[in-house]
């Protein structure tokens, strides 16, 4: 086959590849429902037979022509196949996180004029419900479960014969390279969600531009976890079908642990703060263990944490290395399914000590870098060692530039870059210099090859002294302690630079019950003195890696974690900033005063 041009294009290729192979899996009713190529395609090709008998179309080609497809769904094969049957007849998906609140929601249906919705299970037909009646273009809301005097969404599905067989073929050869293949809504987390359009043409060519990054071969299997609502899990997805490789859908984020066991998948994308907490229950395990084992547990660990990519580090060191591997990584490896090669990190930055212990373990991390208007990468770390280097996001992927402004900012240009702002071409235009896009990031080139993102541009803040703080360095370095699970710098327009911050409350407790403190309550837990102390100890620890302005003068312990239930967190775990500070404004104002 010539080079794909489409999407769904991965369809035709897979089936010639191998008909009978795993495409997509989940587990339904407690075991795992692997589709073959072959009955996946067949299941798209009926999806896309119902939404045509549902009048759902190309309209007139254009943009505003498309009907609008949402799906409001954790990761499922259904998910990736009403993706793949939506686009080949013409139509535009619309991905929403189901965890969005109803006020957004609403806003997303309005501005995108959907006419179907696609929803997991009944909560979030319930969610969609509550909203229906303001929403003027809507004709049906379909479940992917089972739900009495529910539309299901196996109904749609209409039997293919030549004609229906014909009739979307004649549809999809006339889609185009440069068509819009998906809107995708931001989080809306500094104002209204912007829809971001997306093309054929600008997610195929990441996809193509990203695949020499990653693994040589095929007949890999992947996890899937992260939402597909998110650009980076949906790229990463087509990449694999592209590839040829397998993915499983994880139940939930509880059960990844479990998942990982049953697949023993060879890869799957996270984000910083999932990798955080699977380090944390493995050095959780090595503070329980006891005598020798703990012992070699923390000289393993230690070996890792002086581990560097790209240099012979000496015979003595290797050999070292080797034994820890032997003895102590193969569990971390076990732990994970005993099959990874690589994983991909992305949506945020990553703590560069992270990388470096898990590299040496044997387990690489790939970390990237981009945005859902880049969709998304502009640059990631290679799987081929030489490619890599820690503290940066990799060299650029081909066929994507990236140049400075004066103030640093990352300005990007490529086939990767966004048709634009749904309905909002003003809001395109602020974003866009020429063909160039300005990410928001500011960065800089190491080796002139790799790329190395020094701060959020937004979120850079200047003291009451005049003074330039970026909030991010500061808090990864934080999060490096065994006793911080999140924390969040602040100090915009003050004399000194402070911090809210969420305690590692497994870590404290174990600590405070050799004090013989009492763990019950986390509010009387902080107020402790012994606890004060402690955490004081800690700031001033990694405080002196920052020059006078950036060191953490004061700070609050705050009794709760941040979640994305609790507000704090985005779906893809980055932190609310604004959310942050408004629920703890009272404190901040105690710091300050």
């Amino acid at each position: 086959m010539t080079t794909p041009t489409r999407l769904f294009d991965c369809i035709d290729i897979l089936l010639k590849d191998g008909p009978d192979k795993t495409m997509l899996a989940g587990k339904e009713n407690g075991k795992w429902h692997e589709y073959s190529r072959q009955e996946a395609a067949g299941i798209v090709n009926q999806l896309s037979a119902g939404l045509l008998h549902e009048e759902i179309g190309s309209g007139d080609f254009t943009v505003e022509g498309r009907d609008k497809i949402a799906v409001i769904s954790k990761n499922r094969p259904e998910w990736l196949m009403l993706d793949l049957a939506v686009q080949q007849i013409g139509a535009v998906l619309i991905p929403i996180y189901p965890t969005v609140g109803e006020t957004d929601l609403e806003f997303i249906l309005k501005d995108s004029d959907v006419k179907l919705i696609f929803v997991n299970d009944r909560d979030l037909l319930e969610k969609t419900r509550r909203v229906q009646p303001n929403l003027t273009h809507l004709r049906k809301i379909i479940s992917f479960e089972k739900i009495e005097g529910e539309v299901y969404w196996k109904d749609l599905l209409k039997p293919l014969t030549e004609a229906t067989l014909g009739e979307i073929h004649s549809i999809s050869d006339k889609i185009k390279y440069e068509d819009l293949a998906t809107i995708i809504y931001t989080s809306g987390t500094t104002g209204t969600p912007k829809g971001v359009m997306l093309s054929h043409k600008n997610i195929l060519s990441n996809v193509l531009d990203s695949m020499p990054c990653f693994p040589p071969g095929d007949d890999f299997k992947a996890l899937s976890f992260l939402p597909l609502n998110h650009i980076f899990e949906r790229m990463v997805s087509f990449l694999y079908l592209f590839k040829g490789t397998s993915i499983y859908f994880a139940e939930n984020l509880e059960t990844i642990p479990e998942n990982l066991r049953e697949i023993s998948p060879d890869m799957f994308t996270t984000v910083p703060r999932l990798l955080e907490k699977v380090y944390e229950k493995i050095m959780q395990k090595g503070e329980e263990l006891k005598g020798i084992k703990r012992k070699l547990f923390f000289w393993a660990h230690g070996l890792a944490t002086r581990f560097e990519i790209n240099k012979n580090q000496g015979f003595f060191y290797n050999t070292q290395l080797s034994l820890a591997n032997k003895l102590i990584f193969n569990k971390w490896r076990e732990a994970l399914g005993n099959r990874i090669i690589c994983i991909i990190s992305g949506g945020a930055a990553c703590q560069v000590r992270l990388i470096r212990i898990f590299t040496a373990a044997g387990i690489p991390i790939m970390e990237g870098y981009g945005l859902t208007e880049t969709s998304p990468v502009i640059s990631v770390n290679r799987y081929q060692e030489e490619g890599r280097m820690f503290g940066t996001v990799g060299p650029l992927i081909s066929n994507v530039e990236v140049k400075f402004a004066d103030d640093g900012e990352i300005l990007c240009k490529g086939p990767n870059i966004m048709m634009g702002y749904y309905k909002h071409p003003e809001l395109t235009a602020e974003v866009m210099e020429g063909d160039w896009f300005k990410t928001g990031d500011i960065g800089m080139m190491l080796d002139q090859r790799f790329l190395k993102i020094t701060d959020r541009k937004k979120e850079i803040f200047k003291t009451s002294g005049g003074k330039y703080v970026a909030p991010v360095v500061i808090e990864n370095k934080m999060k490096e302690s065994k006793l911080i699970e999140n924390i969040m710098v602040v100090g915009a327009g003050e004399k000194f630079v402070s911090a809210l911050i969420v305690p590692a409350f497994a870590n404290l407790k174990s600590l405070c019950k050799e004090n013989n403190i009492d763990t019950s309550d986390n509010e009387k837990l902080i107020e402790e003195p012994f606890v004060k102390e402690l955490y004081k100890k800690e700031v001033e620890r990694y405080n002196q890696v920052f020059n006078h302005v950036e060191q953490i003068k004061k700070f609050e312990l705050l009794p709760h974690e941040w979640s994305i239930d609790t507000g704090e967190m985005t779906p893809k775990l980055s932190l609310k900033r604004k959310v942050v500070m408004e629920k703890n404004k009272e404190l901040i104002k105690r710091i300050y005063s």
